[in-house]
């Protein structure tokens, strides 16, 4: 019997032990990773069409965290929202980075360049536009003032001994869209469009051609440096409060990229749906969009070339100096 008793008591002990293993608490000193909704921000264009699968991702619940998107005509919508700490992460042009670094002195990083040369040179009425030089004397309608498209064509028109301003005039819009129109209207113009809207003007616009790509102008000058349209800024504060959800965003990001340009046909219904341009028109100008994910030590060394010939142009291009190594996020 007091055998029998003693194995009871051993058979309970045992099946208490392994209970309480089981409903063990995690360790406090153990962290437990909380998600959290990060506020994205881009342009209408192409530095948000790399975004629409994440974004579709998200509105199924399929990435790891939510995400709250706005989508804005021009960086100057987004700028104060970001510097108030209303967004998290953007996708704009990469000057603004550098801007943006040296206001906030340090408070943003860079996680990515999301888009390399997108900008041409599109011509209504004849074929006067053959290089860079054939500008001069002529207007030029174009979006970006202040930004890459601004920068991007005093560099080139310097580097072709032409001066912005003198040699040939700018007329800034706010959007591609108003360029589309004013050129529909005309005889004879000339205009300066990223794509996809070079596809959306050819579809609109009769007599409309190609003149040049800029990406191929700037390779020509041989300065060893690449033409960056855009890239992915995050908050400081942000990255150190949520190292992993970013990490996480990084990463589906990239996905979204591949997927972008592995499959034109599908994501350019995405890029409908999120109110870029039309599914038809997308599907067209994918191909020419160059739209990356590109990071760590290639996006140090392209970004930072690209950020030093426009401080050599003109130092308050990139806010007055150039930002620091702490700038550009290499990974954890």
């Amino acid at each position: 019997m007091k055998k029998f008793v003693s194995l009871l008591l051993a058979v309970l002990m045992t099946a208490a032990l392994f209970t309480g293993c089981a409903k063990q608490p995690q360790a406090p000193d153990q962290p437990r990773e909380e998600a959290v909704t990060i506020r994205v921000g881009g342009l209408k264009g192409p530095t948000s069409m790399g975004l629409v699968k994440l974004l579709d991702d998200a509105e199924n619940q399929k990435t790891s965290n939510a995400i709250d998107f706005r989508m804005a005509a021009s960086a100057n919508e987004l700028n104060p929202l970001f510097l108030k700490g209303e967004l998290d992460i953007m996708a704009v042009p990469a000057n603004l980075g550098s801007v943006l670094y040296n206001k906030t002195e340090g408070q943003v990083k860079m996680l990515a360049v999301s888009t390399l040369g997108v900008l041409y040179i599109v011509e209504k009425g004849g074929e006067t536009v053959t290089d860079i030089k054939s500008l001069a004397g002529k207007t030029i309608y174009a979006t970006g003032k202040g930004a890459t498209p601004e920068y991007a064509l005093t560099y080139l028109l310097a580097q072709n001994g032409l001066e912005l301003g003198r040699d040939v005039n700018v007329e800034w819009k706010s959007e591609p869209t108003e360029i589309v129109a004013q050129m529909a209207a005309m005889d004879n113009a000339v205009a300066m469009l990223p794509q996809p809207f070079v596809v959306v003007a050819r579809s609109q616009v009769d007599g409309l051609r190609v003149a040049l790509d800029l990406t191929k102008e700037w390779n020509a000058l041989g300065g060893g440096s690449q033409l960056i349209t855009a890239v992915l800024l995050v908050r400081s504060e942000f990255l150190e409060q949520h190292p992993q959800a970013v990490e996480k965003l990084l990463d589906e990001y990239a996905q979204s990229v591949d997927f972008l340009n592995d499959q034109p046909a599908e994501a350019s219904v995405l890029v409908e749906k999120y109110g870029i341009v039309k599914a038809a028109l997308a599907e067209k100008a994918i191909p020419d969009c160059n739209i990356v994910c590109i990071t760590g030590d290639n996006m140090k060394t392209m970004a930072s070339g690209y950020l030093q010939v426009l401080y050599d142009q003109n130092p308050e291009s990139v806010g007055g100096k150039l930002p620091g190594d702490d700038f550009y996020w290499m990974g954890k």
